[in-house]
């Protein structure tokens, strides 16, 4: 059995032949790259990505990324492309192939119908005289000197160069299209991502229950507010303008001071000026500030006078936090 420094070692020198091999990609750069981005930003058609083996499954990934971040794209896989899945590829579509050899049999038989319908057609290759890279219209160079597997064949180091290629077109498109948070969050609704993007206070406070009691209300009015309202405050308003909070604790710290709080107002009890939000902010600056704080709520506001609460629990309900 291989000791645990082996193990170490093995993945260690894993990972610096990849890094290595990433770090030559920008050296191997040319005018082609800008000009496929180019291409693809002025196609009136979509990205079509082709590739057979694990280059079809890094193909696959290269779209999604592409897709989420503005610019349409379409996965196909080269071995059933010649079997009726070319009829995917529209006129005005950018084709792109992955190969790290660029002489595949599969890529041989795609190459030649896809110049036939006049698609334009860029290489991801790690072969630049490789029969798709003589096709191609532009090629993105992805030679790697050495595969991680310590027998030079299982693709390794050179998916991972593919990956960075395509990651690389994203972000420069996604630069041209002045893709934004915003953009980010229309494409991502349900995941946590988007709803830090999207989801406002207003989303969380207003399914809450409002607690609030008046400068004058009794201590026992407010122990009762705050326990039928179950959010572990309530807000002390003055002409429906926030004068200030009471929380569980503070209820706590006027019992260990006071044996007779009968006589109690809560403007005796509360506490002035009171960390609060606007109700069309957005929930991840809630959590920010809760966090900044050390606190689990924050009244809301709207137009200036009080709105509701919202409650840490909300945050991670909707997995914001």
């Amino acid at each position: 059995m291989n000791s645990i420094q082996s193990i170490l070692n093995t993945a260690r020198k894993t990972i610096d032949l990849e890094r290595d091999a990433i770090a030559n990609l920008s050296q191997l750069l040319t005018n082609d790259f800008a000009n496929a981005v180019s291409l693809i930003y002025n196609s009136k058609g979509r990205v079509i990505i082709t590739g057979i083996g694990k280059s079809a499954i890094i193909a696959n990934k290269i779209v999604a990324t592409l897709n989420s971040t503005g610019t349409p794209a379409v996965f196909m896989h080269a071995a059933d492309a010649i079997h009726g899945d070319l009829g995917l590829i529209l006129e005005d579509d950018v084709v792109i192939c992955i190969s790290k050899s660029g002489n595949t049999p599969e890529i041989k038989v795609l190459v030649p119908l896809i110049k036939n319908a006049k698609n334009k057609m860029i290489a991801i290759t790690g072969n630049d005289k490789s029969f798709l890279a003589q096709q191609a219209d532009y090629i993105l160079n992805t030679y790697v000197e050495q595969e991680a597997c310590p027998n030079n064949l299982a693709p390794t180091t050179s998916t991972t160069a593919q990956l960075v290629i395509g990651d690389a077109l994203a972000v420069c498109l996604l630069e041209l299209r002045g893709f934004s948070s915003k953009d980010f969050a229309k494409y991502h609704p349900g995941g946590a991502l988007g709803k830090r993007l999207y989801l406002r206070v207003s989303d969380l406070s207003s399914v809450n229950q409002k607690p609030r009691v008046e400068l004058h209300t009794t201590a026992k009015q407010v122990i009762v507010e705050i326990s039928e309202k179950m959010l572990g405050v309530t807000a002390v308003v003055d002409n429906n303008k926030i004068a200030g909070i009471i929380t569980d604790g503070d209820l706590r710290r006027m019992l260990t001071k006071s044996d007779a709080f009968i006589h109690l107002t809560a403007k005796d009890i509360m506490s002035s000026n009171p960390k609060r939000i606007d109700e069309d902010a957005m929930a991840i600056d809630a959590m920010e500030l809760m966090e900044t704080h050390g606190i689990s709520q924050l009244l809301v506001e709207k137009n200036g006078e009080y709105a509701g609460v919202i409650h840490i629990h909300d945050l991670i309900k909707e997995g914001i936090i």
